[in-house]
C-alpha cells in the first residue's frame, strides 16, 4: 500500500477520516459522492495512487473490477474533498519567517496540450503546463510552494503575482538568472561587453551549488507523479489536483 499510495494504512484511515467530515459539512444537494461499489476507503486508494503514479484510469479499473467511469467519478469526487481537508497543512506565504535565508526556483507541473489555451506552453520548457514556484530553507527544508499559474509566464512574473515578497526583504533570497532584478542573490549574466571575470565565474559556480538544494527539493515535489507527468483530466480539474497534492505533500511532512 506504501508505495503505491506514499501513505501505510493508518495514514490513509486518518485520510478518509478528514474527507468525511468535510463532505458531511457539504450541503446534500451539492455533495458529489464516491462511488457505492468502492466506498471511502477503495475511493481514497484510488484517488491517492493515481496522484502519486498518474495510472491510466483503465488500469485502475482493471485493479479493481469496475469500470473506466467509476474510477473517474473516485477520482472526481476525492480530489476536492482532499484539496480542501489539507488546506491546513499547507504553508502560506505569510509564514515565511523575515530575514531567514530562502531558495527559490520555478517548475512546470506538465499537462496535455490544449488548442483553446496556447498561454500553457512554456517557451523554457518547450511544453505545456503550469508554473508554481517553489521556495526551501538552505538546508533543504519545502516551507512553500506557489498557486499555479498558466506556463507561458516567466518565473519572475509568478513570483511577484504571489505577493510572497511584499513583506519579506528579497536580499534574504537566492534564485537563478531569471529572477535578476529583484535584488535576490542569482548568478552574474553575462553582458555585450565580453566574457565574466574568473571572479564573476567564482561567485556563479558557489550560487549555483547552493541552488542544486532547491532543485533536489522540487525532485522530491514531483515524486507525486501527477505533478511530474501529463496531467490528462479536464484542465478545469487541474488546479485543484494540484492542490490536493500539494496538501498530501506537506501532509506527510507533518
Amino acid at each position: 500500500m506504501y508505495y503505491t499510495t506514499g501513505f501505510c494504512s493508518g495514514e490513509i484511515k486518518e485520510l478518509c477520516a478528514l474527507v468525511a467530515e468535510i463532505q458531511s459539512s457539504i450541503p446534500v444537494k451539492d455533495r458529489r459522492e464516491w462511488p457505492p461499489i468502492l466506498g471511502l476507503g477503495n475511493s481514497m486508494v484510488v484517488a491517492l495512487t493515481y496522484l502519486r503514479r498518474n495510472r491510466v484510469q483503465c488500469e485502475l479499473a482493471e485493479t479493481y473490477g469496475v469500470s473506466q467511469p467509476t474510477i473517474s467519478r473516485a477520482i472526481s469526487a476525492v480530489t476536492p474533498l482532499l484539496a480542501r481537508a489539507l488546506a491546513r497543512f499547507v504553508p502560506v506565504a505569510e509564514e515565511l519567517v523575515p530575514g531567514r535565508q530562502y531558495l527559490v526556483d520555478g517548475t512546470l507541473l506538465p499537462c496535455w496540450s490544449w488548442a483553446a489555451h496556447p498561454r500553457l506552453y512554456s517557451g523554457k520548457h518547450k511544453t505545456t503546463g503550469m508554473n508554481v514556484q517553489v521556495v526551501c530553507t538552505l538546508d533543504g527544508e519545502l516551507v512553500w510552494i506557489s498557486d499555479p499559474i498558466e506556463g507561458a509566464h516567466h518565473d519572475v512574473f509568478c513570483l511577484d503575482e504571489s505577493g510572497v515578497l511584499a513583506t519579506l526583504d528579497p536580499r534574504d533570497w537566492t534564485g537563478d538568472k531569471g529572477y535578476v532584478g529583484r535584488d535576490m542573490v542569482t548568478p552574474i549574466k553575462k553582458t555585450g561587453e565580453g566574457e565574466l571575470l574568473d571572479w564573476q565565474l567564482t561567485f556563479n559556480s558557489a550560487i549555483n551549488g547552493i541552488r542544486a538544494v532547491v532543485e533536489r527539493v522540487i525532485a522530491n515535489v514531483k515524486n507525486w507523479r501527477i505533478l511530474h507527468t501529463d496531467y490528462r483530466r479536464p484542465l478545469d480539474s487541474f488546479a485543484t489536483t494540484i492542490s490536493a497534492a500539494v496538501g498530501l505533500l506537506f501532509y506527510s511532512l507533518a
